[in-house]
């Protein structure tokens, strides 16, 4: 299963607004995770079941509120038991299709593959 997530301050220490170092925090607790989990520009993905994931999101919101009065969270999951590997697994079907110039095939064993992916 696959949990996506941004956790920030609503407010900062200067007028830049700069987030980094909350969120730098917050990414050392998933790191330390030992969880498969890649960060980009708006959200961290981590790959685990939900008694593995929710506890590393929520102490990296507390890793926030450390720094912040007020923190704001977003959660978004793909809930798909028993799978695994999807952290990239996701990203390299539509790779594939992308560089083969695939189109749907009910018989490619892709069946039910209904992956999300946004263009960056």
């Amino acid at each position: 299963m696959l949990f996506a997530f941004s956790v920030a301050p609503t407010t900062t220490a200067d007028d830049s607004a700069s987030m980094s170092e909350a969120v730098a925090e917050a990414v050392r607790v998933v790191r330390a995770s030992g969880l498969p989990h890649e960060t980009t520009s708006m959200f961290t993905t981590i790959e685990g079941d939900w008694d593995e994931v929710m506890p590393v999101i929520r102490a990296a919101t507390e890793a926030v509120l450390a720094v912040s009065p007020r923190v704001s969270l977003v959660l978004k999951a793909d809930l798909r038991p028993g799978r695994t590997g999807e952290l990239r697994g996701k990203v390299d079907r539509v790779e594939r299709r992308l560089q083969h110039g695939l189109a749907a095939d009910p018989g490619s064993g892709e069946r039910g593959d209904d992956d999300e992916v946004v263009a960056s």
